[in-house]
């Protein structure tokens, strides 16, 4: 469907059983740069959780396009072209925010219950959602993508606090591969990356009022947790590390699908 005053396509999956008298959750899927939404939803398998447990999502274009498909407007971040956005370009947080109050006008979402997760610059993108609009996601969980800020323009292995403000805690539920060469979770990568995984941990951790260090633990002989607990608003910060694990969609969909169910965003 198209959504927004320039008509921007959204691909819509409702979950089967659907019932349009009670308004369900909304998990927005962000595509990588490059890509589409048709593809990260075929590709996710997030249609398949959806069905499973009863949210809709929700997997738009991003508003620059680039020549194979679309790249997503971090203000101050350079997108794979090299070029930083300007102030011409679509903002696309005000266009996530104009679908989530349409669906929602219409009786189809909870706008309680709305989360993110996306793809590596769709992780990005949707960092970016948990630093500028806290106040209407009620969790984030990036895949091969968190970040907490831009990079530092002086000392870019640490996170710019500026640049990262939410205006209440965000849980976050991160995945990664610790053979990812495009984004490595010990640092690296082109300059839209630069930090470690653990500096992004660390910084939502502070933001979130986090007070205790998690215990690494294997969930499966592939794939470790680790993060933080205490937080304010039970917003925890957990990250899971798929081991020889590279740069594509390494989420477990029904672990991400748990932690956010168990998340509702506070109201004013």
């Amino acid at each position: 469907m198209a959504l927004g005053p320039n008509k921007r396509t959204v691909q819509i999956h409702v979950p089967l059983g659907f019932d349009p008298a009670r308004p369900a959750p909304l998990v927005f899927v962000l595509h990588g740069s490059g890509g589409t939404g048709a593809a990260i939803l075929r590709d996710s398998g997030l249609t398949e959780t959806a069905d499973r447990h009863g949210f809709i999502v929700a997997a738009p274009d991003a508003g620059i396009p680039v020549e194979r498909g679309f790249v997503w407007n971090v203000p101050g971040v350079p997108t794979i072209t090299g070029d930083v956005p300007g102030p011409d370009d679509a903002d696309d947080v005000a266009f996530l925010l104009e679908t989530v109050d349409q669906l929602s006008s219409q009786g189809c979402v909870d706008s309680s219950r709305v989360y993110a997760t996306g793809l590596s610059g769709g992780g990005r993108m949707t960092s970016w959602l948990g630093c500028v609009a806290a106040d209407r996601f009620a969790a984030i969980a990036p895949v091969v993508g968190l970040r907490a800020g831009n990079p530092r323009k002086a000392s870019p292995e640490r996170p710019d606090p500026a640049t990262c403000r939410p205006s209440r805690p965000m849980p976050v539920m991160a995945f990664a591969g610790d053979a990812d060469a495009t984004n490595p979770i010990q640092g690296g990568g082109t300059p839209y990356w630069s930090y470690t995984m653990h500096a992004a941990e660390q910084r939502w951790a502070q933001l979130n009022g986090c007070t205790m260090v998690r215990s690494t633990v294997w969930t499966t002989p592939r794939v470790y947790e680790e993060g933080y607990s205490g937080c304010r608003d039970a917003a925890e910060v957990i990250g899971r590390i798929t081991a020889g694990g590279g740069h594509s969609w390494v989420a477990d969909n029904d672990a991400m699908w748990a932690f956010f169910a168990a998340r509702t965003r506070p109201q004013d």
